[in-house]
């Protein structure tokens, strides 16, 4: 049972009438208890909740950042109005952190043997599932003085997935790739490595390029082209420990890298490329491996939506393990983690020759944006020795950065907003130089 604010507010009038007008029993049995009267009657006329009937249905999975509608339909099957207040449950994280909770209450004013449709509007503003707890609902009377109370669990899942932002920058990495196929009309134009076929030689064409052999055969010069190395293999690692949970501007390190894992693996699949993903801390937390070009993309964003970062020391030696499992042959690995001194010292480089002398590994690492404008104050004290403390943090990525490239590492260090394109870039360049 629960009782309104009109009550309350009918209640103390009545309080306050007896008070001044008849201050004894009698008063206030003349007062109150019609007011008791009048909330039973309500009671007893409302619509019972424990028989009405909701059935969800609406998005299953909305991209991070965008909204989700979920729709529950009342079924009142019982002979009486039903005048109904809900709330739909769902956790905290299922609505932006400015907007607050938006869950109800829903009005609703379903009649005897029909239903009604109430849409609840989701905002999530953190990745991974989000279930919804039960559907709590008061039954009101005629007179709006008491309802009746009670829950129905009501299952629901929405799944929130990565919110992509890298693939604004996928149409300009794709005409870049074009370029380095051959297949558009450039000043200079793309080379690879790769033969791919002869045709007659054009004004403006490298003479290098020339294949005399074929010039003989025929009556006119001939030229070798060339396209970018396809069908290789790419392994992109997620460092799910614990660097990957400290948060750079609104969001963890851990999301920023999944999206420059998707644009990665977008233009990948795109290049003709094989692309595995493995996901790891002290243990496999994710793994796709052997999807084609068509499914990769989508089998990337499943297996990253519930993953989240783990406040443990990542297990260097079980990751380059697991890494070598996934990726026998001689392969393009993508470590995303963090350039902190302390974690690659006790972590990556005592291992870092095992993945080195195999394959070509690419480190890449978000940088905090906090940090660069830490370097940039000056005008207290304060604000000097934030920037002391800001340029030997820098300094000591950079040193770190420098020792992973001694052992022929290419390292990509970036903030949030610039980490994708870069390491699209640097993807695209080992391509184009047929490191691959």
């Amino acid at each position: 049972m629960a009782l309104t604010g009109r009550t309350a507010f009918l209640a103390t009038l009545g309080a306050l009438l007896v008070g001044l007008l008849l201050p004894s029993w009698t008063g206030v049995l003349a007062v109150e208890l019609p007011l008791l009267l009048a909330i039973l009657y309500d009671l007893i006329r409302a619509a019972p909740v424990n028989q009405l009937g909701f059935t969800r249905s609406g998005d299953t999975s909305v991209r991070l950042g965008e909204r989700a509608y979920v729709d529950t339909v009342v079924t009142n099957p019982s002979r009486r109005l039903a005048r109904l207040q809900l709330r739909d449950a769902w956790p905290p994280s299922s609505w932006s952190i400015d907007a607050g909770a938006q869950a109800g209450p829903h009005r609703a004013a379903v009649r005897p043997g029909e239903r009604e449709r109430i849409t609840t509007a989701l905002h999530p503003s953190r990745r991974g599932l989000r279930q919804s707890d039960r559907i709590t609902v008061r039954s009101f009377g005629p007179l709006g003085l008491a309802a009746r109370q009670g829950s129905h669990s009501v299952p629901w899942t929405v799944r929130v997935l990565p919110a992509f932002t890298s693939r604004k920058h996928l149409p300009a990495k794709l005409a870049r790739l074009r370029e380095l196929d051959g297949r558009t009309s450039i000043l200079i134009r793309g080379e690879g490595t790769e033969f791919d076929s002869i045709r007659e030689y054009i004004p403006g064409d490298d003479t290098r390029s020339i294949d005399w052999r074929a010039t003989a055969r025929q009556s006119s010069v001939a030229v070798r082209t060339w396209r970018p190395e396809r069908d290789r293999r790419v392994l992109i690692v997620l460092d799910t420990g614990r660097t990957s949970a400290g948060r750079v501007g609104d969001a963890p390190r851990l999301d920023a890298a999944m999206d420059a894992a998707l644009l990665l693996a977008a233009l990948g699949s795109r290049a003709g490329d094989r692309v595995d993903l493995l996901a790891y801390d002290r243990a496999p937390r994710a793994t796709v491996k052997g999807r084609t070009a068509h499914d990769v993309l989508p089998a990337f964003v499943t297996a990253m939506t519930p993953i989240e970062a783990a406040l443990v020391e990542s297990d260097a030696r079980g990751l380059v393990s697991a890494a070598l499992r996934i990726a026998p042959h001689r392969s393009l690995v993508v470590l995303l983690t963090g350039l902190e001194a302390s974690a690659m010292e006790d972590g990556l480089l005592p291992v870092l020759p095992l993945l080195t002398q195999r394959h070509t590994v690419m480190v890449a690492s978000v940088a905090d944006p906090r940090i660069a404008e830490m370097a940039a104050s000056r005008g207290t004290v304060d604000g000097v020795y934030e920037a002391a403390a800001a340029a030997r943090t820098q300094t000591e990525r950079k040193q770190t950065a420098d020792r992973l490239r001694r052992h022929g590492v290419i390292v990509v260090d970036a903030l949030p907003s610039d980490l994708a394109p870069e390491l699209a870039d640097a993807y695209l360049a080992l391509k184009a130089a047929g490191r691959l």
